[in-house]
């Protein structure tokens, strides 16, 4: 019924069965009462799974989302955080992902190991190579350049440097009073 066709018996039936269902959901766990197997369902699984069968979780999802009926929004909210009560969020990532999840957690593992192994290699590198940079680049003769006298031109720097290479490299350029600068 529309919450205007409503009686009042029928509004506080409504609410007498959300409490119901929010006070059976609230009974903590009693490890000493259910000595089942492992990986046997507890009592509030089972009684998780009798709400769905019934399709009592269908209609709990409508109050919680139908705009007409925000007045139940905080006993469906109370009733939803005790469904998931005993549950870690890892676990339900990990359930709502099915065999997916498992694969890309594998994948992802995977990748660790290798970034692991990789970072360890660096390392080992690392520890091979002298820890001081050594900052001489070379030295090496520019054969058809002369410098003074009749030797080849000596150049004491990296090879990439030799393009900007001219005779006046390392001089102070010759100062020109201001009065004599060119405008």
């Amino acid at each position: 019924q529309d919450w205007e066709q409503r009686q009042e018996e029928d509004t506080l039936l409504i609410e007498r069965i959300l409490l119901l269902v929010r006070n059976v959901l609230h009974v903590p766990p009693d490890p000493a009462e259910e000595q089942g197997v492992d990986g046997d369902a507890s009592v509030h699984d089972r009684v998780l799974w009798a709400l769905h069968i019934s399709g009592m979780d269908d209609l709990l999802k409508f109050l919680a989302s139908a705009q007409a009926e925000q007045q139940w929004a905080l006993h469906v909210l109370e009733i939803i955080s005790l469904m998931f009560r005993d549950q870690s969020p890892e676990e339900l990532a990990v359930l709502g992902q099915g065999q997916e999840g498992a694969e890309h957690g594998e994948a992802t593992r995977e990748l660790q190991e290798l970034r692991h192994r990789e970072l360890a290699e660096n390392r080992a590198r690392a520890l091979q190579r002298p820890a001081r940079h050594s900052r001489f680049g070379g030295s090496f003769v520019l054969q058809g350049l002369r410098a003074l006298g009749e030797r080849d031109v000596v150049f004491h720097r990296g090879l990439h440097r030799l393009k900007s290479y001219s005779h006046d490299l390392g001089k102070e350029p010759r100062r020109v009073p201001r009065r004599r600068q060119a405008a």
